[in-house]
């Protein structure tokens, strides 16, 4: 037994107070964990984080009012649940034969309790109705209140909460309330710290007192950005406001590893910690010393590949990933610029037993696997030829194929309709 797991359990026996989990949700003790990241948060990210041994993954924040009116529906080719909703059109009627977005995706077998999803919201109402669509899913709700992002702050959420600790405070209530009895899951939030330590520690101790099960602190300010170095200064302060209510605490801000996570667990008493900027340039940073510890860029380039064309995720997203993944002086970080297809792509690195894959997945996602770009795959026959069997039954039709055609079921009916927020990328 590690001396981690020696010094987790004695605290665990000790006498502290500690907020009962809910039967179908997860105790961030002792947890090393993947942090939210919109577009380097997306399925296939989460699915490498786990692979490379990262205890729990956070979701990328997703705007309640994005969820709201979505769909949920079970792929069975890619084993995925899906949440889609016709876009939004600017507030306009869609046309009937527009295609669904899609707004989530999670895998349940492979990250089945393991999942936590964090919402974007500054509406208490809004929250639980976001919430209920997706809580039987997943492992915790985490409501975003550290995003300094503009498309965030504008409306209200993530840091501009910080500065309405009673619209928080009521947002988290209402959740613990109303999902926690139905779901049996924990309700958690993600903070920064405040300009003072008196001013953050008289937050900490409302959000506590919500119910909540969980809280991360990023240990930086609103105005901060990445490149600014983390400040801890307040952080053990924190901890120990959390163990008074009971309440797991996670650090987030400058974490390397799961060995410096280790360490900076022990030096703060923190109960575990969130890897953000290095899972996303490598998640086998999931992997302590006595793994193997960090892997070359190349085989885990190979293994999210794999994982991004198992479930077919869109090919923007992958190439956006791939460009964090592979070091800017490497050849192929210039080469991944050039390509339009996931055939492309393994060409390019050299993936010659992922070839028939890639094409495969090209043509479910009507990418031309040779040419530069998306075209309309029905008048595309040399394309589809290159599929094999697998084009032959998907046969040209008059219009593009709708999900119930690829064997999407669907499993509930939609919503109500509502506008729906956009999420664009970054750290939260």
């Amino acid at each position: 037994m590690s001396w981690f797991s020696r010094l987790f359990r004695g605290i665990m026996a000790s006498d502290l107070k500690k907020v009962r989990i809910p039967c179908n949700g997860v105790d961030y003790r002792g947890k090393v964990v993947l942090a939210p990241m919109v577009r380097s948060g997306e399925l296939p990210s989460r699915l490498l984080a786990l692979h490379y041994g990262a205890d729990l993954v956070w979701g990328p924040e997703t705007v309640d009012r994005s969820m709201i009116g979505t769909t949920r529906r079970f792929n069975p080719e890619t084993k995925t649940i899906d949440w889609m909703r016709k876009p939004s059109q600017g507030g306009k009627v869609p046309p009937a034969n527009v295609k669904d977005s899609l707004i989530y995706r999670i895998h349940p077998e492979k990250e089945g309790g393991k999942l936590i999803f964090q919402m974007g919201t500054s509406n208490p109402d809004l929250a639980v109705q976001a919430a209920k669509l997706v809580a039987a899913d997943v492992a915790g709700i985490d409501v975003n209140a550290g995003c300094p992002k503009p498309f965030s702050t504008h409306d209200g959420m993530g840091a501009a909460l910080l500065r309405t600790p009673d619209k928080l405070c009521s947002i988290l209530e209402a959740l613990v309330q109303n999902i926690t009895p139905e779901f049996e899951i924990g309700v958690s939030v993600k903070i920064r710290i405040l300009e003072t330590a008196e001013e953050t520690e008289t937050l900490v101790r409302r959000l506590v007192a919500t119910g909540i099960t969980g809280l991360t602190v990023h240990c930086r300010t609103t105005p901060m950005r990445p490149r600014e170095r983390a400040i801890r200064g307040q952080l053990r302060m924190i901890a120990n406001v959390c163990r008074e209510a009971g309440v797991a605490c996670l650090m987030n801000g400058d974490v390397d590893n799961r060995d410096h996570a280790l360490e900076l667990i022990q030096e703060y008493g923190v109960d575990g910690a969130m890897i953000a900027t290095q899972a996303e340039k490598n998640p086998s940073c999931f992997r302590g010393k006595p793994d193997g510890g960090l892997l070359l860029w190349n085989e885990v380039v190979e293994q999210y590949i794999r994982y991004a064309m198992e479930v077919e995720n869109k090919f923007g997203n992958t190439k956006f990933l791939l460009c964090q993944l592979i070091p800017g002086k490497q050849p192929a970080y210039r080469s991944i610029s050039s390509c339009k297809s996931y055939t492309k792509v393994c060409e390019m690195l050299g993936f010659d037993h992922l070839m028939e894959k890639a094409r495969e997945v090209d043509i479910n996602l009507e990418i031309d696997p040779d040419s530069s770009g998306k075209k309309n795959m029905k008048s595309n026959n040399s394309a589809l030829a290159a599929g094999g069997q697998m084009a032959e039954s998907r046969t040209p039709k008059p219009q593009a194929k709708g999900l119930s055609t690829r064997g999407v079921n669907k499993q509930s009916d939609a919503q109500p309709e509502a506008q729906p927020a956009e999420a664009v990328a970054i750290l939260v």
